[in-house]
């Protein structure tokens, strides 16, 4: 076809029009008067968010990112923050964390995963039989603790089936606190622990912790499972972190995590272990460059310190135990 004398391609009235965009802009939106509340849990891309005692319903801002918000995170929330029943805000940001406990799938896996956010106790919950204890998950998961800066809190399940005295002899030395309980024991002890903390509860599966959460909390309903007798391990029954009030108190705070079969720690350097002990870290400065700190390095400043008798022989041990967990 020709149009005043100039042919056009008889097919450019057919063209998708262009996008229309408006231009950007430099000012970001400002949030400053939106509710803040806490993360309780996450469950498919809905977030329960405690907002004073409203129990609010939200979606995440896709600025935020896919995995920009964990349990325990302090967020800014717009929207209808009612509670009311199908009613939902919207997640806007997130304050900024005083902690995350982190962990990556296995020692080869790049990418660090988020656990849970300003938590600053970690309760490493083990039983002293059915699974029996292991000592390098609890060594790995004690790494990924100092290397957040929250401190541990070893509690010993199960101990009507076996004494707790070696288990408790092996992490003294490093200055962890531990707790010891049997079924149908008196709690008190152990939620004095808790009290004006917030915890999280990590341990392999099938060790009791999720009894331990609903012994602690009646109501919480965490669902339990079983050890398998040929295996000895748990089944993973807990999908998805929970942020739970400690009864009779306002600022003690439990958070249930999912049963672990694996602590990866790829992500945690020697360096960051040994800063995590301020008495130590003194006494590394004093090796020689590119020292690794374990039993095989030459010179090691920490073997000096145990000959002078400044450092305790055990307490060296458990280290150099936990040292090797890391990278």
């Amino acid at each position: 076809m020709t149009y005043g004398g100039l042919r056009r391609d008889e097919h450019e009235a057919f063209d998708r029009p262009r996008r229309r965009t408006r231009p950007r802009t430099k000012d970001r939106p400002d949030y400053t008067d939106a509710e803040i509340g806490m993360v309780i849990t996450v469950d498919r891309g809905r977030f329960r968010v405690l907002i004073f005692d409203r129990d609010v319903t939200a979606t995440k801002a896709r600025q935020l990112g896919r995995k920009g918000v964990i349990v325990g995170d302090r967020v800014r929330v717009v929207g209808d923050t009612s509670g009311a029943e199908g009613t939902l805000a919207r997640i806007v940001q997130v304050e900024e964390r005083e902690t995350v406990l982190r962990r990556t799938a296995d020692d080869d896996d790049p990418y660090e995963r988020p656990i849970v956010a300003n938590a600053d106790q970690l309760v490493i919950v083990t039983a002293l039989a059915d699974p029996p204890p292991r000592t390098g998950m609890i060594d790995r998961i004690l790494v990924a603790g100092y290397d957040a800066g929250i401190q541990p809190l070893l509690v010993l399940t199960k101990a009507d089936l076996a004494p707790p005295d070696g288990l408790v002899a092996q992490y003294e030395p490093l200055g962890v606190l531990v707790e010891v309980v049997s079924p149908g024991a008196d709690l008190d002890p152990l939620r004095a622990r808790l009290r004006a903390h917030r915890s999280v509860f990590v341990g392999h599966s099938g060790v009791g912790k999720s009894t331990l959460v609903n012994a602690l909390i009646p109501g919480a309903d965490r669902a339990i499972g079983a050890v398998n007798v040929v295996t000895g391990r748990g089944r993973h029954i807990s999908s998805s972190a929970i942020a739970l009030r400690l009864p009779d108190s306002t600022d003690s705070w439990v958070i249930d995590t999912p049963g672990v079969r694996s602590f990866g720690l790829s992500h945690v350097s020697r360096d960051r272990i040994i800063a995590a002990f301020d008495d130590l870290r003194a006494i590394t400065e004093n090796c020689p460059r590119g020292c690794r700190h374990d039993e095989t390095a030459p010179e090691c400043a920490l073997d000096t310190a145990v000959a002078n008798g400044d450092l305790s022989p055990s307490r060296l041990e458990s280290f150099r135990r936990m040292l090797g967990s890391g990278q």
